[in-house]
């Protein structure tokens, strides 16, 4: 299982999810009306390094973050 994170202004709990690849997560999201503009604009994060490949191979236990652009100061 994967644990999927939403952090910052993303008002959603975390999902554990039997997924592969961030392809998977991607089109599970997409069902999310809510979730559609973060994916457009969120980096990700799996074990706390940024990937951007949508092919990115995921194992069981990994971690991925949905970081959403933020401002502050």
């Amino acid at each position: 299982m994967v644990r999927v994170e939403f952090l910052g202004p993303i008002q959603k709990e975390p999902l554990e999810l039997d997924i592969t690849n961030l392809n998977e997560l991607a089109e599970i999201l997409k069902k999310d009306a809510t979730m559609q503009e973060w994916l457009e604009n969120s980096a990700v994060a799996v074990n706390d390094t940024l990937v951007s490949n949508r092919d990115f191979p995921l194992k069981d236990g990994d971690r991925v973050a949905l970081l959403p652009p933020v401002c502050g100061g």
